[in-house]
């Protein structure tokens, strides 16, 4: 193989709901071997979860099928790849949304494939039984307190089954739980023949995928350096130009806004990390501290010397279980005194329920006031009355229908209340399903992956 070859792997979403013209000008404005797409933060799984409770079709990325169709023409033109976690809590669900969506666009010569395993909401018992606890890694509380809730259940997997299904032809690949860096890293094993027991290489792969993973947050995307930062509203998302060694540069493509310096790129790396000597994933353990990062031209950061180790025996396990329920309402308060009037509101709203002859415990109950530095509490002087605030109020509970008459009795606070409220729209709010998150391992001899590939 050419130490000269060079794969390129860009990310077009960083999170659900992402802008879609990231993947559009992705494809469009520049070169690119492969293209990710990141869906899956843990909040989204329980999205997912509860759409799919509500429809059994759902539980997808259904943006991204959508916008598959903007993008399949120029992918396969220039052969470009697409691998994405967008199947969340239904991949077959997404498969054949994806079926759909070429045949309508009058295309053909895909192959599309799935990846499964990494649902073992039906083998719970069966896993329980031999020696799994699935204690919560958070609070060590034991699965039984919330085991007959629990709707989900997914393994966060790893690079292995879609390095597998690169190696069956996929053009298209779609995963459930998958972990966010395996996307980045497994068409590198595929391309350059990397030995998955080669950690140093994994764990290049790991941290690149690390880097690319949440999009344009790191070529420029919030970054406390904001004003330096040119054309925000044409961002480049990222590209990283990878070479066999596990060297690799980031950069993104010519005449796009956003900025890729070595501070926007430490400023991701440092992004939701732990003990930077052990990063653990699914495919190895990598050492934050051994990456050696410098300016390699204007937009270009070039990122080498990564060491890994071999990962842990187990997964991680993201489970969802019903929780109860909530409800929140907001309304804007203005004029002199708005926090003393807010608190009124609150008071005036859960005596009025309570002569519904609902009871709201004071701590279920929740208001929170913007504009009193509820976001920045202890750390910036708050202003002791200031002249304009939004006022969210809410509670939680198990009794839906007790939570709802909350939200008969906040559009009634405009005409029967303090002067200087406003800002009501949208209709009464209602109760909605919580969804529980619980973090657990897995014992990694006890999961199995398949693909699944179909030619459209």
């Amino acid at each position: 193989m050419s130490s000269d070859k060079i794969v390129r792997v860009a990310n077009a979403q960083g999170f659900w709901g992402d802008s879609l013209l990231g993947p559009l000008r992705l494809v469009e404005e520049g070169p690119v071997d492969y293209l990710t797409f990141d869906y899956l933060a843990e909040i989204t799984m329980s999205i997912m979860q509860k759409q799919k409770m509500r429809d059994p079709n759902a539980g997808y990325a259904r943006d991204f099928v959508s916008m598959l169709s903007m993008i399949l023409p120029t992918c396969k033109a220039k052969g470009i790849k697409v691998i994405a976690n967008a199947g969340g809590v239904n991949p077959r669900g997404c498969l054949e949304a994806i079926e759909g969506v070429i045949r309508e666009a009058g295309l053909s010569g895909f192959k599309v494939a799935i990846v499964e395993g990494d649902d073992i909401f039906d083998r719970i018992d069966e896993l329980v039984g031999s020696g799994e606890t699935f204690a919560n890694l958070d609070t060590g509380e034991a699965l039984s307190t919330v085991r007959d809730r629990v709707t989900a259940a997914n393994v966060y997997i790893g690079a292995k089954p879609i390095v597998e299904a690169l190696e069956e032809g996929a053009d298209i690949i779609v995963t459930g739980r998958a972990s966010d860096p395996s996307l980045v890293l497994a068409p590198l094993i595929y391309e350059f023949g990397w030995s998955m027991d080669d950690y140093d290489k994994m764990a290049a792969g790991t941290i690149m995928g690390h880097i690319l993973e949440c999009g344009a947050q790191c070529t420029g995307g919030n970054y406390t350096g904001w004003r330096d930062v040119p054309d925000y509203a044409n961002i480049g998302y990222p590209v990283a130009e990878a070479k066999a060694d596990g060297s690799f540069v980031i950069t993104k493509h010519e005449n796009t806004g956003g900025l890729v310096t070595v501070e926007t790129v430490t400023s991701q790396l440092l992004y939701e990390l732990g003990d930077p000597e052990n990063y653990l994933g699914p495919d190895c353990i990598a050492d934050f501290t051994s990456i050696q990062v410098a300016q390699d031209g204007e937009n270009r950061v070039a990122v080498s010397g990564i060491k890994g180790r071999a990962p842990t025996p187990t997964y991680k396990v993201s489970m969802s279980y019903a929780n109860g329920y909530k409800i929140l309402g907001t309304l804007c308060i203005a004029g002199p005194d708005a926090i003393d009037k807010a608190n009124l509101l609150a008071e005036m709203v859960f005596k009025r329920v309570a002569r519904h002859g609902v009871d709201i415990p004071e701590e279920d109950r929740f208001l929170e006031l913007f504009g009193t530095n509820v976001m920045y509490k202890g750390l910036v002087p708050a202003n002791d009355q200031p002249h304009e605030l939004m006022m969210r109020l809410g509670a939680r509970g198990e009794d839906r229908k007790a939570l709802d008459v909350i939200g008969t009795e906040i559009v009634p606070l405009i005409t029967s209340g303090p002067p200087g409220i406003t800002g009501f729209a949208g209709g009464r709010p209602r109760a909605t399903e919580v969804v529980g998150y619980w973090p657990a391992l897995i014992d990694k001899e006890k999961v199995s992956t398949s693909i699944l590939v179909r030619e459209v």
